[in-house]
């Protein structure tokens, strides 16, 4: 396999493996410290789970992501970046190591909320360093080989990561609180693994050039702020690709909403044995169904968009969604929801790929940093937006056919615009919406993260 090839390429690198190996370590752990937060919050038997609480889990988990990212370059483009990954990860092991004590502790959920936003808010920096460090372990001519491939291997492992917090969950003495302070302390350990491994590297080998000249920090926040709203402007000056955007982010609202709604449906509807973790294994398959739509959206939609253009496939998949989620979603029963979690995922992924696509071709090269930072925070906003109204409509057990239409007639008016918009887009040599010549490029073959 190509993929297979690419990789083994890349893996001649030294400095490359060394930073590949505290990206898998690193993210792993952000698997299983994000599953055992979830657990805690959705199945503790010592609590009443509501969709409120579900998304606030979900804020403190996304929003950091959101609202530090296009802020973390400012002090990368300062500190030694195996410093911060080293130090960060080693700060990330003890603060999971105290989530733990205080999931263990009972303590008010409040500082389990504020201890897990923590690391999350520090998992913002690790992650933006491991990127700003690649061009420093690969030549230029691999860098893009190494961009795609080295993001998609940390989401593998992040899943992965989901599967070893079920495992020890499955395998922990006992159940409740102390099992899921175990999950978390997992996760710790493999954070503090990740943080030796950033020592095998020379502090000086990741940048950035100590004598580069960097402006004052307040200065460079400031001149940050200023280049996002330079992206807004340039971006509302390319319709392709403000349509794109505007299209993944509300299919992103659909797929959040409809995530809380299974949640819900896992912890009381689907729970015949009573028990509070009863329905935490069938909360692990609708993940990895999801997941398998993800993959299976990355395996079709380079051909699929190469037939249709890159919004005709959009509106296949906005139209998909909104003729099955409800066949499959109005009888809340395990095995259609089920299937609907695979459905989904294809969708969503595959509408994002597409708009990543959409955007490197519409936006110019000197935008296309920050409008890329503008579509990570919508497409996380719009993601906790989702869980916040959902927590307003579901009931307790998760049966809203509210939720299922209203996010039906959402996909079906987006299937209808984006329709609309494909028609609208050139073929070669005529102009577009946004004034160029030409249909948007396919997507290039292979998978891309999420």
């Amino acid at each position: 396999m190509s993929v297979a090839r690419d990789l083994r390429t890349l893996l001649r690198f030294p400095g490359f493996r060394k930073l590949l190996t505290v990206r898998l370590l690193s993210q792993l752990a952000d698997g299983v410290y994000q599953v055992a937060l979830a657990a805690y919050v959705v199945f503790s038997p010592e609590k009443e789970t509501s969709p409120a609480a579900i998304a606030s889990a979900l804020a403190v988990l996304l929003l950091p992501y959101s609202l530090l990212g296009p802020f973390a370059g400012v002090l990368l483009d300062r500190w030694r970046r195996r410093q911060v990954l080293f130090l960060g990860n080693l700060l990330r092991t003890a603060l999971a190591a105290l989530t733990a004590a205080f999931v263990f502790g009972a303590v008010p959920e409040w500082l389990v909320f504020l201890s897990a936003l923590t690391v999350t808010a520090v998992n913002r920096f690790v992650l933006a360093g491991l990127s700003a460090s690649l061009p420093r372990v690969v030549d230029g001519e691999r860098l893009v080989l190494a961009n795609s491939l080295s993001p998609t291997a940390g989401t593998l492992a992040a899943t992965l990561g989901g599967g070893v917090a079920f495992v020890v969950r499955a395998l922990a003495p006992g159940a409740g609180r102390g099992s899921d302070a175990l999950v978390l302390l997992t996760g710790a350990l493999l954070y503090l693994l990740g943080g030796l491994a950033a020592l095998r590297m020379g502090k000086d080998l990741l940048g950035p050039d100590p004598s580069a000249v960097q402006p004052r920090v307040l200065a460079a926040v400031a001149g940050t702020a200023r280049g996002l709203l330079a992206g807004v402007r340039h971006l509302a000056a390319r319709r392709t690709a403000a349509y794109a955007l505007g299209s993944v982010t509300l299919m992103r609202f659909c797929y959040g909403a409809l995530t809380v709604t299974v949640l819900m449906l896992c912890r009381y509807a689907w729970n015949d044995s009573g028990a509070a973790d009863g329905g935490l294994g069938l909360l692990g398959l609708a993940l990895g169904l999801s997941g398998l739509g993800f993959f299976t959206a990355a395996v079709v939609t380079p051909a699929a968009a190469r037939r249709t253009g890159v919004f005709g496939w959009m509106a296949l998949c906005a139209g998909a969604a909104a003729v099955l989620e409800p066949a499959l979603g109005l009888s809340f029963a395990p095995g259609p929801v089920l299937v609907a979690a695979f459905v989904l995922g294809l969708v969503t992924q595959a509408a994002k790929i597409a708009t990543d696509t959409v955007v490197q071709t519409a936006v110019d090269d000197t935008f296309r940093g920050r409008v890329f930072s503008l579509y990570d925070m919508l497409y996380n906003v719009a993601y906790v937006g989702a869980a916040g109204v959902a927590a307003l409509i579901l009931p307790p057990d998760g049966r809203s056919a509210v939720i299922v239409t209203s996010v039906a007639v959402l996909y079906a008016a987006l299937a209808a615009a984006l329709f609309h918009v494909s028609r609208e887009t050139p073929t070669p040599g005529k102009p577009g919406p946004d004034g160029t010549s030409g249909r948007v490029s396919p997507p290039a073959a292979g998978p891309t993260t999420s």
